[in-house]
């Protein structure tokens, strides 16, 4: 599966970016605001993710964000959903954007991408997602992509942290994003 955006391309990984993603994903900024990675992300652990979200296909989406540049692509990140058990089986956007391409606008970019995926190809009819309280920044990426912030906030174990963080759940129907990105809410009918 392929999907391209104004700047990105989104692919699922392949053995051979396991280098690249543990250096990127392993950075302990972006590391400690996901939530079942190891810490440390190894080599061995970016191969295992990447074996791992192949086997789970196509229930579970997990897609690198490639930056479309003048030297070829470039790993800045990845967007994915799927059920996530640690969730009650609810299905969950996740995203992370590596330390240097913060700030960019790529995971309101890949995950607008991955939305539509996820509601139109899917037909899913809700997704969820959550951010640790202290990181911010991945709320309001949220709120632009249409989410709702749930009442309260959560405890979650935070694996690369070994502790429980609060957390801020947040919840997008199919209806809502529709409205959102300006899809029509009904289904276009036939000509008679």
């Amino acid at each position: 599966m392929f999907i391209t955006t104004k700047r990105l391309f989104l692919r699922p990984l392949w053995p051979e970016d396991a280098p690249l993603l543990a250096r990127r994903m392993g950075e302990p900024e972006v590391l400690r605001n996901l939530g079942t990675p190891p810490s440390p992300f190894t080599l061995d652990a970016a191969k295992q993710k990447i074996a791992a979200d192949a086997a789970c296909w196509p229930s579970t989406v997990q897609l690198g964000a490639f930056l479309r540049t003048e030297d070829g692509p470039e790993l800045a990140g990845g967007v994915g959903f799927g059920a996530r058990a640690d969730r009650g089986g609810e299905t969950a956007l996740s995203y992370w954007i590596a330390k240097e391409w913060q700030g960019r606008g790529i995971s309101v970019e890949a995950g607008s991408a991955l939305l539509e995926h996820a509601f139109l190809a899917h037909r899913l009819p809700t997704l969820t997602a959550r951010h640790y309280a202290d990181n911010p920044a991945s709320g309001r990426v949220l709120e632009k992509l249409g989410f709702t912030a749930l009442p309260g906030t959560q405890k979650v174990f935070c694996r690369p942290r070994g502790e429980d963080v609060d957390s801020i759940c947040f919840s997008l129907t199919r209806a809502d994003w529709e409205r959102h990105s300006g899809l029509l809410a009904e289904p276009l009918r036939r000509a008679a």
